[in-house]
């Protein structure tokens, strides 16, 4: 029998709607502790509850706990998988901070809900029996971290939250989903060429995102100059332009040794240095601005996070975010 890791974090999964006011919170006790899981014949679960947080209320420094967390119980005993319930907000962030940082061929699941456990229609224990069938399968080994949610299984590096309440929410643009869950057992059909890995003692540094829109100026780099600042990524117009009126300001930031990553606000595609005019791609890439190869700005932001911790060599961060 498979031994897999149930690791808590709070988020909607573990909250209750109040009946009388319709507010969705967290309740004294975790509701997925005190009703045990109908999958013990299939695998042994050992669960601990590590945080007990709605998801926005997650940072960095609970990311870099869990991640110690999964590090030591991987050393200190024999186990065949993790599992991480969190909030459905910030989960896909947390999921790529882990796949970034744990180096293991154990597979690592997180899972979430859209609906809370009183809720008619909760998804959260079905997600949750999923995620452990996943975490058990010796097809899951090697693929990185992994999101399960509605049936579907999707890499940490792709997966995205797409819509405020649908059970649906998580997608992975442009790819899909690199599996299935099925009553019959889990099936994959794509498996992740690539894979980044950097493991880090801490996080020291401090990285801002910003979006870029029509009519952007300076005036937001210049606030920005006054801050304490180690890394800005930056979601970019369409192929990765900004409005004329920022470059003055970022190659003042560039000149003071800030990496800049840029990223495209569109869900789809990649940035390039294509468009030749004030603001646009080859004048940015010329600056020094640093393009990645198709992350969203949250997770660039995390990669760039963890990324300062190893080097801040221009050429290495460059080649970092090429892959």
């Amino acid at each position: 029998m498979k031994t897999v890791y149930l690791f808590h974090t709070g988020g909607t999964i573990s909250m209750k709607e109040d009946e009388k006011t319709g507010a969705v919170q967290p309740d004294s006790t975790n509701p997925l502790i005190s009703k045990p899981l109908q999958l013990n014949r299939m695998v042994n679960v050992i669960a601990e509850q590590v945080f007990h947080l709605p998801s926005p209320h997650m940072t960095q420094n609970e990311m870099l706990i869990l991640m110690n967390t999964i590090n030591e119980k991987i050393n200190e005993v024999p186990i065949d998988g993790v599992v991480i319930t969190h909030g459905t907000d910030t989960l896909e962030e947390t999921a790529y901070f882990l796949d970034l940082t744990i180096n293991t061929d154990i597979p690592i699941v997180l899972t979430g809900a859209m609906r809370s456990s009183n809720e008619i229609g909760s998804d959260g224990p079905y997600n949750l029996i999923s995620a452990l069938k996943v975490a058990s399968s010796e097809d899951a080994k090697g693929k990185g971290v992994l999101v399960v949610m509605n049936d579907e299984i999707h890499t940490a590096e792709n997966v995205t939250k797409t819509h405020t309440s649908n059970v649906a929410t998580f997608q992975s643009p442009q790819y899909g989903p690199i599996g299935l869950v099925t009553k019959r057992g889990v099936f994959f059909h794509h498996t992740p060429t690539v894979r980044d890995n950097y493991p880090i003692q801490q996080l020291s540094k401090q990285v801002m995102l910003l979006k870029a829109y029509a009519g952007m100026d300076e005036h937001i780099f210049n606030a920005l100059d006054k801050m304490p600042l180690n890394g800005l990524v930056i979601e970019a117009l369409g192929q990765g332009n900004l409005p004329p009126k920022t470059v003055p300001a970022l190659q003042k930031l560039i000149y003071k040794g800030i990496p800049i990553v840029l990223v495209s606000r569109c869900f789809n595609g990649i940035v390039q240095d294509v468009y030749g005019y004030e603001g646009g791609g080859k004048q940015l890439k010329e600056l020094g601005v640093i393009f990645s190869n198709g992350l969203n700005g949250p997770k660039a932001r995390l990669k760039l996070l963890v990324a300062l911790e190893v080097t801040t060599d221009y050429n290495q961060l460059q080649e970092m975010f090429a892959r």
